[in-house]
């Protein structure tokens, strides 16, 4: 990057952050990934029946429709980070492996680019991480 765009970069957050005071200065310190904490992973059967049978009782799983929603919000970028980090637990919960997971992540690289699949795979070892020591 260069220096400009460097100093541009840093102008349009400091503003970011003086809006966000004046709206609500609670807002300055907002931390969109506390989000996810309030939302626990749903129990299979849920998702089955939210994602799987409700929708669409002769189309796809729960899972199969987790990992699309892998893949769709790895295409969105970092603007989706606690979205992605759900959606992997909601995958993991309904029988989907690291591997599926990691290789629907993979895949969306040729659509939203290199860096949203190094972001993604970056949230999705996380979310695994976790899981070991909830272990």
């Amino acid at each position: 990057m260069s220096d400009g765009f460097t100093k541009l970069f840093q102008q349009m957050l400091q503003s970011g952050q003086e809006m966000a005071r004046a709206f609500n200065p609670a807002l300055e310190k907002f931390d969109p990934r506390a989000l996810e904490k309030m939302f626990p992973t749903m129990s299979a059967d849920m998702m089955e029946m939210w994602f799987g049978r409700t929708f669409n009782r002769e189309g796809l799983d729960a899972k199969t429709r987790l990992l699309l929603t892998i893949g769709a919000l790895t295409v969105q970028g970092a603007i989706a980070e606690p979205q992605l980090r759900l959606a992997v637990r909601h995958a993991r919960a309904a029988g989907a492996t690291q591997r599926e997971i990691a290789e629907t992540i993979w895949q969306m690289s040729m659509f939203g680019g290199l860096p949203a699949m190094q972001k993604a795979l970056e949230l999705a070892q996380s979310v695994f991480a976790e899981e070991e020591d909830e272990k």
